[in-house]
């Protein structure tokens, strides 16, 4: 599906904003703080989830928490909108009908990538599990509600532990829950792996392609299998008592990435290459949905490029079936893409961000 219009009413620097993109990419460029990276969280939160940044819904009104803010977009012929009131929960709206968040994510498939995301070779797994998870969620929009009632029925076992419950009657049946969503998290993970690892094959691409795993990390989170997975609690209990919690299981997984003929691994790779890697695994995600027309949004995205690099990625995002939103300090960063893309200028006065 295709974005055509974006409207934001007090989103985070943006007391207003009004824009109409179409096919192309759309270059938004200004200067540091004027408001570009607000434009695509913006577009983030049309997706389950907290978005890009992650941030509380009360942290992302224009002035404050005690104000609201609203996010309204027409996807090819719907209508959505998203709001958060003060001190009250985020709700989501299609077609002016109450929607779930997850809803959210079988209308439009959003990828992006961040300055943030570039330690991700080098942060705890932590990192790369909700990288992994997020290319996931591509995929297979019903992993949001796997990982929900997979986290609820953790965090009541774990509940029990640290009150030292030893009746087994208590556990089997959360055990159970987290053994069957358990289970569907590692096959969705598994598969999105193989998606990305086939969407890599035969591309001619200037970025590096990666050889993925999903690792097991220290709880045997690799394994698809719900009988195994709840066994392996069940034999857990008395080492996850002493520990207050659980130490097996999906919520321990880590993702794997070596690249080039030596399978060099990427967290020993510079960071140059670190960078090339994280934009191959996004483009290769993207090229794995062009049927879905999935909308790609990369933050600073020059940054740790060369210009040759810079040009080479311009001409993969023109060659994918997806729009895709793209900032930069100046509008020289884009000069590839000049005559295939829309450009947005951005600057800040003292009270908010606007167009010029």
């Amino acid at each position: 599906m295709t974005l055509t219009r974006l409207h934001l009413t007090q989103f985070r620097s943006w007391a207003r904003l009004e824009i109409e993109p179409d096919q192309r990419p759309v270059a938004i460029h200004g200067p540091n703080g004027a408001g570009k990276t607000n434009i695509l969280e913006a577009i983030s939160m049309l997706s389950p989830g907290r978005g890009m940044r992650g941030a509380a819904p009360s942290d992302q009104a224009r002035r404050g928490p005690d104000v609201g803010w609203q996010i309204r977009a027409q996807i090819d012929d719907r209508q959505v909108a998203t709001r958060a009131l003060p001190a009250q929960p985020r709700e989501v709206m299609i077609d002016d009908k109450p929607a779930t968040q997850v809803a959210l994510g079988s209308l439009m498939r959003v990828i992006w990538l961040t300055p943030a995301m570039d330690r991700i070779w080098t942060d705890a797994p932590e990192a790369r599990r909700r990288f992994l998870d997020r290319i996931t969620l591509s995929f297979t929009p019903g992993h949001a509600e796997d990982a929900l009632g997979y986290d609820k029925a953790m965090r009541e076992r774990n509940r029990l532990l640290k009150d030292e419950v030893r009746d087994a009657g208590w556990y089997r049946a959360l055990e159970a829950q987290m053994a069957d969503m358990g289970a569907a998290l590692t096959r969705n993970r598994l598969d999105a792996i193989a998606r990305i690892m086939a969407a890599q094959d035969g591309a001619e691409t200037a970025f590096p392609a990666a050889i993925l795993t999903l690792l097991p990390g220290e709880g045997a989170a690799d394994d698809p299998d719900p009988d195994s997975i709840a066994a392996r609690l069940a034999e857990g209990r008395p080492r996850d008592m002493a520990a207050g919690r659980t130490l097996s299981g999906p919520h321990r997984a880590d993702l794997g990435a070596h690249w080039g003929p030596q399978a060099m691994p990427a967290a020993l790779s510079s960071t140059g290459e670190q960078k090339a890697l994280l934009l191959s695994l996004i483009l290769a995600n993207a090229r794995a949905l062009a049927e879905e027309s999935p909308v790609l949004l990369l933050d600073e995205v020059a940054a740790h490029l060369d210009a040759q690099r810079r040009a080479a990625l311009h001409d993969e995002i023109c060659a994918l079936n997806a729009q895709c939103f793209l900032t930069g300090t100046g509008p020289e960063l884009f000069d590839t893409l000049r005559n295939r893309a829309q450009f947005l200028s951005v600057a800040r006065d003292d009270d908010a961000s606007m167009l010029v």
